[in-house]
Formats: C-alpha cells, structure tokens, sequence
C-alpha cells in the first residue's frame, strides 16, 4: 500500500481525492498547496496523486525523480513540452498518466475504439460534445482530447487537419472525413462526454456523464494502489483496468 502526497490539497479534486483514500484505507502522508515546499512533501510519500495545473507538472516531475516517488497524474491541458517531461521521466519511475480516471470514463474509451471499427467512416459521420463546469480553463477537456485521439487511431484522421472545433457562418457541406469537436460550459457540471455516429436513417450515441468528482479521486486511488506492483514505466487507466 502506498503512502500517498496529495497536490493542491485545497483544491476540489484535492479535497475529494483525501477523502477518497480515507474510504479506501490508504494513508495520505503529506499534502501540498502553492507557497508550500514540495520537496519536504515528497519526501514523506511513495507515491505522489497530481490533480493541479499543467504548468505545475514540470516541478512535480522532477521531485518525484529526485525521491524516486511514483506518480498518478491526472491534469489535463498539457503542452508537447510538458507531456514530452512526463513521456522522459517514466524511464525511470512508475507514472499513471491518464485523461481521466473514472472506470465509466474508460469504458466509453474502449467503447469508441470498438464503435468506430463497426460504424466506419464510408457511413457515418462523428461528433463529439463535452460539457464541464464554468470554472473549467482547459478547451476541450483532456476526455474529449482522449477520445478525438482514438478516433484519430481508428479513423486515420489528423487533429491538427481533421477536427472542426465548432462550425461558424457559411462553412458549406460537411467534409467526409471530418470528425466535429464542441464544448460547452456552465454551472457545476462535473463532466459530460458524448461520441455520437449518424448515418443516413441511424443515430448511435455513446454517453457517459459523471455527478461527483468522487468517480475520479477514487480511480486516482485506485491507480496509486496498482502502481505499487508495477515496473517503471508510463501507464494509463486502462492499463490499471485491465482493458487494454
């Protein structure tokens, strides 16, 4: 069982991410907020849970190299760059570096590959909306980046030439192989996704949507537990559910 230090401990996802290892029964050694000395705190850990910013991921990176501390990551709105630090540092530690980690979350993932095999292209068009909360800074949510990159897999589309972020004025016809990408924000809402395939005469929508961030401290939980019997290397939630 780890020992676990829990980042932007005043924070909603810090909050909830406490409160969810206390339900599991794994001990919370060390928290951290801003202003706050990160190296004492993981110091105290095995394994660090990082739910803040993406800017502060560099410097939680290299504190777990220091330590040699495991790392679940589930910020979302990273740069190349920053992503490029992760993808470095699991040559030499264990991270779980995932979208997002509620078990319903993943299974829509595995559910879009499988759909995307059956419902192809040549027939149906595919869009994806993502609603999250006002406060939410990142557009769209690493989910719905998530599932537009297995799309992209699956489809061999590109999302720097094929995603359509919204549609605007007189944009004329639908292009074949493009795949619509919309956000929306407002209220308290916790995360909405939905991948949806239209055809002529045929409507299949995949949807999943969540009431409580405890769905996803409690899989960050869960991902900190499993990494204990993992070697170095970067893992995601599926791996940690066993869907891949």
């Amino acid at each position: 069982m780890p020992n676990l230090l829990v980042t932007g401990k005043s924070g909603r996802m810090g909050h909830t991410i406490i409160e969810a290892a206390k339900l599991a029964g794994v001990p919370v050694t060390a928290t951290h907020d801003a202003g706050e000395d990160l190296d004492a705190a993981f110091s105290k850990a095995t394994c660090a849970i990082d739910f803040t910013v993406h800017s502060f991921t560099t410097a939680v990176v290299e504190a777990a190299l220091k330590h040699g501390t495991s790392l679940v990551i589930g910020t979302t709105g990273h740069t190349d760059a920053e992503r490029q630090v992760i993808y470095e540092a699991a040559k030499s530690i264990r991270i779980v570096y995932a979208a997002n980690y509620s078990v319903g979350v993943n299974t829509l993932f595995w559910l879009t590959r499988l759909a995307s095999r059956i419902l192809t292209q040549d027939r149906f068009d595919i869009e994806v909306t993502e609603m999250h909360h006002k406060h939410k800074i990142d557009s769209p949510s690493g989910t719905a980046r998530r599932l537009l990159e297995i799309l992209n897999e699956e489809t061999n589309t590109s999302y720097q030439d094929d995603i359509a972020h919204g549609r605007f004025g007189n944009i004329g016809p639908r292009k074949p192989r493009e795949i619509g990408m919309h956000t929306l924000r407002g209220g308290d809402v916790v995360g909405d996704h939905t991948v949806l395939f239209a055809a002529d005469g045929e409507r299949v929508e995949l949807t999943h949507k969540a009431s409580s961030r405890m769905t996803f401290a409690a899989g960050a939980v869960r991902a900190a537990c499993w990494l204990e019997d993992q070697p170095v290397g970067l893992y995601d939630m599926q791996d940690v559910l066993g869907l891949k």
